[in-house]
């Protein structure tokens, strides 16, 4: 890949987890070294107490570019997970969350636990309803249990992203008949031979939000190394080349889509 844009183009990665301590003493410099490659809007999805308080540590010191949410990750459900939940539910007044998120099923690394997960899950569903944010949906190996979920909230005003969107497009529209579903497109579209490269043609651009997942899911050319939110601008370059667009129209109106979804200024 050949990166080549404007240096006053913005870019926003809507799903990074710069605050957590793969990044050590770093999480910082993270985001200055995002912040010097254009990404200036970061959003921060929240998944157990272990780190929340480091997300909000990490947004208050780059409040307007980096924005915290409140989220129980379905992975994070071992053991006392009631009191996970309580916890999570101490925050929901919090000022400055943008999204209820990262939450959703995930049947890959557990499967014994589903009806747990459901149950947190439209716990969350609920509270970002009462609250009025949208949702940040993890999906992995679940797409139709959790579309069967996301159904019964059908046209009572739920909103969201799927967060990793690496389904195909007839998946895709079943989410769009949801109703206000944005996909989040990350590293994975650079890997070789992956199947989000040839859906993501398909997909309007008015639909698509670009996300890092950093620290994981690191695009080429820097894959095999910890992911940044700094690489984004790879991603944006690929969807553009996808979709036979400019680069700066993908960041354009992928930063439109951020900013109308979450609310952000």
């Amino acid at each position: 890949m050949h990166l080549l844009y404007r240096k006053d183009m913005q870019f926003a990665d809507t799903h990074t987890h710069l605050y957590m301590s793969d990044y050590g003493d770093g999480c910082g410099d993270a985001v200055r070294r995002a912040v010097g490659a254009g990404v200036t809007r970061l959003i921060l999805p929240d998944v157990s107490s272990t780190s929340r308080d480091d997300m909000f540590r990490l947004a208050s010191e780059f409040e307007g570019t980096a924005y915290p949410c409140i989220g129980l990750h379905p992975t994070e459900l071992s053991g006392d997970w009631r009191h996970e939940a309580d916890e999570l539910m101490k925050y929901r007044d919090r000022p400055g969350i943008v999204a209820v998120g990262e939450t959703g099923m995930d049947c890959h690394w557990n499967r014994d636990n589903v009806a747990v997960q459901e149950e947190v899950f439209r716990m969350q569903l609920d509270l970002a309803l009462e609250l009025g944010l949208p949702v940040i949906v993890h999906n992995r190996d679940a797409t139709e249990l959790t579309l069967r979920i996301l159904g019964d909230y059908k046209g009572r005003g739920l909103r969201g992203v799927f967060h990793a969107f690496g389904g195909s497009i007839e998946t895709f529209r079943q989410i769009e008949r949801l109703g206000d579903w944005y996909v989040g497109i990350g590293g994975v579209i650079t890997f070789r031979k992956a199947s989000i490269a040839e859906t993501v043609r398909e997909i309007p651009l008015e639909r698509i939000l670009t996300e890092t997942d950093a620290p994981w899911l690191t695009p080429v050319p820097f894959r095999g190394t910890r992911n940044e939110s700094s690489y984004i601008p790879y991603i944006v370059e690929k969807i553009a080349v996808q979709k036979g667009e400019d680069m700066e129209k993908v960041a354009e109106t992928a930063w439109k889509n951020a900013h109308e979804l979450f609310r952000i200024s």
